[in-house]
């Protein structure tokens, strides 16, 4: 069968990696054409356009790019109508992806949600056009199947969260060679800092991360750099400070890791599966922040408190994030019973969201929904 799996950022990219390599699994004639990233190129998909090309963040960056936005919705319809693939598979990246689906769903096109819009976040007006134009929806967060059943009477399917065999995949790292290799200090221990992976991201979160590193000189503070994003962009950054900057190697960097500032995303439960305690960090500009902080209506921005439905782990938010504060929640985290705590927590979360195999379940709906009227 033919899919066509739009992803639109690099959290999209793995778990569209991972639901390809489950599709070709269980179709071994699957013809798979992708927007994403290296990720689900790797993995055998025919990569049409970048994530690289389309992560506009904030309603205001969305505003300046509206015209390359509306370039790319074109430029997609044109693509899948040539392609007339068996199912259209979205995942998460809701503002594009619903346009999309609107437009698919009018012309015959079979639809199905990988990993749901957050619609429980903001905008939860949006269900209607998810009622009306997804055939089916394949939810990863245990509390998204009441949420979609009981408040909307739209059935859904809770797979399970792919991360959790995204991060059980990852081999054990030696970390004497890992330090030696990076040059880092053998004996340090590792405070992870994750700005984001967007540029208007990192610009706004890494500085501040940054302000607390000389309040800890019995440890070594090590940036995560994202893979779409060049060296040369992070280096004003290491010009003024001993810290280090390791790309695309996240996830072998929090496995060694003894505690991280995250920014606030998908981040902060994948440092939470590696069972890193953590502070979340957060500061938008403050037109899309003023915005947002009207339509959102959750207690917590974290995915950690979220499906705990508890502070597990500190969230510093716009002005609360500064120096000052960002160095007393690190150091209950380095020093105090909180990091215990987040352990405890940690352990119960994983159980929370429902064991291994999101990928192969998710990829066996999606067959299934595409056979439906072949």
């Amino acid at each position: 069968m033919k899919y066509y799996i739009i992803a639109g950022e690099a959290s999209g990219d793995l778990h569209g990696s991972n639901l390809i390599k489950a599709l070709k699994k269980e179709d071994s004639d699957a013809d798979i054409r992708c927007w994403g990233g290296d990720l689900m190129k790797a993995a055998g998909g025919n990569l049409v356009k970048h994530y690289k090309e389309m992560a506009f963040m904030g309603f205001l960056e969305v505003i300046t790019n509206i015209n390359q936005i509306f370039k790319n919705i074109a430029f997609c319809k044109a693509d899948i109508s040539q392609f007339n693939p068996d199912v259209i598979v979205f995942i998460d990246y809701s503002g594009f992806n619903l346009r999309i689906a609107s437009w698919a769903k009018k012309n015959q096109f079979k639809t199905n949600y990988y990993i749901s819009p957050q619609i429980w976040a903001s905008r939860e007006g949006r269900i209607h056009k998810i009622k009306r134009d997804i055939d089916a929806m394949h939810v990863i967060l245990p509390f998204e199947k009441e949420f979609y059943e009981k408040k909307h009477h739209y059935p859904v399917n809770f797979v399970g969260h792919p991360l959790i065999d995204a991060i059980g995949e990852v081999p054990r790292i030696d970390d004497k060679k890992f330090r030696e290799a990076h040059n880092l200090d053998l004996q340090k221990p590792i405070v992870a800092l994750l700005p984001g992976s967007r540029k208007q991201e990192v610009q706004k979160m890494l500085t501040i991360m940054l302000s607390v590193t000389k309040s800890f000189p019995k440890f070594q503070f090590v940036i995560a750099g994202a893979p779409s994003l060049d060296l040369e962009f992070y280096q004003p950054f290491l010009k003024s400070t001993q810290v280090s900057l390791i790309s695309n190697k996240t996830y072998d960097l929090l496995s060694l890791s003894y505690a991280a500032l995250v920014t606030s995303g998908t981040a902060t439960l994948e440092t939470a599966l590696f069972k890193i305690p953590q502070v979340v960090c957060y500061r938008a500009n403050w037109i899309s922040y003023q915005i947002a902080k009207r339509i959102i209506t959750l207690k917590f921005i974290s995915l950690v408190n979220l499906i705990m439905d508890k502070e597990v782990v500190k969230e510093l938010i716009q002005d609360d994030l500064n120096t000052k504060n960002l160095t007393q929640e690190l150091d209950k985290i380095l020093n105090g019973p909180e990091r215990k705590k987040q352990f405890e927590a940690y352990y119960e979360l994983e159980k929370k969201l429902g064991g291994k195999g999101a990928s192969e379940k998710a990829a066996s709906l999606i067959i299934q929904s595409a056979q439906l009227d072949h």
